[in-house]
């Protein structure tokens, strides 16, 4: 039965025999793009009688005709495709097809997809209690792509987060997740190809007038600029923020590693450990399969666990930035009341265009040396003069004692508290603010002194 390219939506899930000029294969239609290009899975080439494991791309001008293989409730898709996994166990080389096919394979494998799609199910199915969150997949230019990225334009700070492949100029982009605060975006990357970025996206990207938010840009970057010839410009980095942010709390050290987003996320948000432990499993699955990039359709788990990533990347970026700005808002909060809470006899004398750096001023030279001081005690030097940040599993430990003999409660915590909290408290403002509370209250004394 021939099918007009009209109709090649309805056929979705089908198994169908596509002719081409210069061969016939027949599969699973998996999606019909915008030109009409065709991708089609556990592929069959019936010609050479071999299986190509994974997703095919037919473009339309090599299309000579589609037709429908199975019959609804006939149940011939379901021998289609025992027909093709059993092809794919005989026969494990990629078959490309002719030269000129006019046909793309991704390194898809059926098995990949299967194996993913049950580790998914098993590790995800247990976390009932997780965030609610709404996102739109974008995986089409008609609808939806156009008002996503006119809502995005309309931004002062959005987040950005891509997954692939080895991404960078030599890898693959397959999802690019940007948020605002009210809306949640998953462009399927993928199914859109370059076009996406021509059709406004790289006019988002290169906006000098819109903040991203991004952990650690240095790939995805890279991967913009080589594969698609976008300049990011305008990037908020939460890895960079935090390293900062280290150093001015530990009075001027430098860490030796940087922190993963997971690790970020647990010392400035303190998110539960279920969430974590989603992103750890998505981690997981990506290392032991990174084909599972290219699935589709996409596990609705993990494109949750996206829209998650970047929702949580906004409200990462607004702590750093408070956590940043804290030493200057004091600073601030005590100019103000410089002169307005004493009695003013003093203001007679006092002239206006005096540049003598004020005792607010000097606060700061003191509160660096009490930070440091404490850096000092509570962290290991290597010999390049880093401190040492512990690893999440050096963090567990010491909250367990009895595993750790080396264990040594130098901070003001007891060893029983949670990892998490443990080290969200080397941030914590409020201990910073008391320490130069006092050291203005005994400058205060000193002054008095006749």
């Amino acid at each position: 039965m021939a099918v007009s390219s009209e109709r090649y939506a309805a056929l979705l899930g089908r198994a169908v025999k596509v002719t081409l000029k210069c061969g016939v294969f027949q599969g699973v239609l998996q999606h019909v793009n915008p030109d009409r290009s065709l991708l089609v899975r556990t592929v069959k080439n019936l010609e050479t009688g071999k299986s190509s494991p994974g997703i095919k791309m037919f473009f339309a001008p090599e299309i000579v005709n589609v037709e429908l293989l199975d019959e609804p409730d006939s149940g011939r898709g379901t021998t289609v495709l025992s027909e093709c996994t059993s092809a794919v166990k005989r026969n494990k080389q990629v078959d490309t097809g002719p030269a000129g096919c006019g046909s793309y394979s991704s390194p898809v494998s059926l098995e990949s997809q299967l194996r993913a799609s049950n580790n998914l199910k098993c590790s995800l199915s247990e976390k009932k209690e997780e965030e609610n969150v709404e996102y739109t997949v974008i995986d089409s230019f008609q609808e939806k792509f156009g008002p996503a990225v006119l809502h995005l334009k309309q931004q002062c700070v959005v987040s950005i987060a891509g997954e692939g492949v080895n991404l960078c100029r030599y890898g693959k982009l397959s999802w690019l997740e940007i948020a605002s605060k009210s809306r949640i975006f998953l462009f399927d990357i993928f199914l859109l190809g370059p076009q996406a970025f021509k059709n406004g996206l790289q006019m988002l990207l290169e906006d000098k007038n819109i903040l991203k938010v991004m952990h650690d840009c240095r790939w995805i970057s890279d991967c913009l600029f080589h594969q698609y010839g976008v300049l990011l410009c305008n990037v908020f980095d939460t890895q960079v923020a935090d390293a900062l942010q280290f150093s001015v709390e530990t009075g001027g050290f430098l860490p030796h590693r940087v922190c993963t987003l997971q690790e970020c996320l647990m010392q400035h948000l303190k998110i539960p450990s279920k969430w974590d432990a989603i992103m750890n499993c998505r981690q997981q699955m990506a290392s032991e399969n990174p084909d599972i990039w290219f699935l589709r359709p996409f596990p609705p788990s993990l494109l949750k666990a996206f829209a998650l990533k970047a929702m949580h990347l906004l409200l990462l970026h607004s702590s750093l930035m408070e956590n940043l700005m804290s030493d200057l808002t004091a600073i601030v909060h005590d100019y103000l009341n410089t002169y307005r809470s004493g009695s003013g006899g003093h203001l007679w004398s006092t002239k206006l265009t005096c540049m003598e750096l004020p005792k607010e001023l000097r606060q700061l030279l003191d509160i660096q040396t009490l930070r440091k001081e404490r850096a000092i005690r509570n962290y290991k030097m290597n010999k390049d003069g880093l401190l040492i940040r512990p690893t999440p599993m050096e963090f567990e430990k010491r909250n367990n004692p009895q595993e750790d003999g080396n264990y040594r409660n130098d901070l003001d915590h007891s060893p029983t508290n949670k990892a998490v909290s443990h080290l969200a408290s080397f941030y914590n403002q409020g201990v910073l603010c008391q320490e130069k509370l006092e050291k203005t209250k005994l400058r205060g004394k000193s002054v008095e002194k006749p």
